[in-house]
């Protein structure tokens, strides 16, 4: 057993600052990739497709960013979910491979997606995107949207014309072409499986991984608790939070933490945090594990070493003043 630890601790080692480094990468594309796309913008879908006919560069760019910076995540989510199952036979190693796939079945949505994109947004240039909203039923949604606003808001939302309704049906059916357009893409639903996959995949994989280096003593209560909590936020399509957590591990992991890392980590086995109640009873307990008293002393030292009370003033104090006399 302890070599096999001894094992385990050359290798946490020797893979510690690569694994550091190649999670700081990966947050910096991840970074970059959404600079990228942020050249793509737009009101609605209409607008987004005619933005990303403009900027297909950038489409394709940042699709491949982000997917080289999901597959260099596997290196972490690994890293901690092989220390972790190192210090615990309760760990259910078969999860490893969710561990690895998460992140791959991002990378893959990534691609796909923007490959959709692209064709959406030539096809929507193109003229071949077809609405199936008609005239009618947008003039009806136009004029719905003409009561619930007020002539104002409404008129300052559409005013590409002199004719603000005119502009208002022009614009739904236009984004009604767009969506079919996205929809109709040949690898939409392909990238919608496989980002679905990726968000659930990661969420467990984080949640099951951040609870049990939690409990083996590798990760602090505040960073397992975020990194659990961040893990629902990637379920919930907010993935970009994730590399607030990522980038506090890659620096726990080059020895970048303040206070250096948590015991567990040297010692190759399980040190459990102590829960709040533990804590506060070792702060109140003496050198011998036993509770004090507001005298700082134990219940096994008695009146030991205690000063004496003759009734006038507190303890020790008839003493002292003997004493300077």
């Amino acid at each position: 057993m302890r070599w096999i630890r001894s094992q385990e601790l050359a290798w946490e080692s020797r893979w510690s600052l690569p694994t550091g480094l190649i999670t700081l990468v990966a947050v910096a594309m991840l970074v970059a990739s959404a600079i990228v796309i942020g050249q793509v913008s737009g009101d609605g879908e209409a607008e987004l497709l005619r933005s990303a006919n403009e900027h297909a560069s950038a489409v394709t760019l940042s699709s491949l960013l982000q997917a080289i910076g999901f597959v260099l995540l596997v290196a972490p989510l690994y890293f901690l979910f092989r220390a972790t199952a190192a210090r615990s036979n309760k760990v259910r190693y078969q999860l490893v491979g969710l561990v690895v796939a998460a992140p791959l079945f991002f990378a893959v949505s990534s691609v796909l997606n923007a490959t959709a994109t692209n064709q959406a947004a030539d096809a929507f240039a193109a003229g071949e995107a077809k609405s199936t909203l008609t005239a009618e039923e947008a003039t009806e949604e136009c004029r719905s949207d003409l009561k619930d606003k007020g002539k104002k808001e409404f008129g300052e939302e559409f005013d590409a014309g002199p004719n603000p309704s005119a502009d208002c049906v022009h614009t739904k059916v236009a984004d009604d072409e767009a969506t079919n357009a996205l929809s109709e893409a040949s690898t939409r639903g392909l990238a919608t499986g496989f980002g679905l996959g990726g968000r659930l995949g990661l969420a467990v994989a984080l949640v099951y991984s951040c609870l049990w280096a939690m409990r083996v003593g590798l990760l602090s209560r505040f960073w397992g608790s975020l990194g659990m909590a961040l893990g629902v936020a990637a379920l919930l399509l907010l993935v970009q939070f994730v590399l607030i957590w990522f980038l506090y591990f890659a620096l726990l992991l080059i020895g970048r933490i303040p206070g250096g890392r948590p015991p567990a980590w040297a010692a190759g086995e399980a040190i459990p945090w102590p829960t709040p109640g533990e804590k506060a009873a070792a702060e109140l307990a003496g050198p011998d594990g036993l509770p004090e008293d507001e005298d700082g002393f134990t219940p096994e030292d008695g009146d030991r070493g205690r000063p004496e009370d003759d009734g006038e003033g507190a303890p020790g104090e008839r003493r002292k003043r003997k004493q300077r006399d």
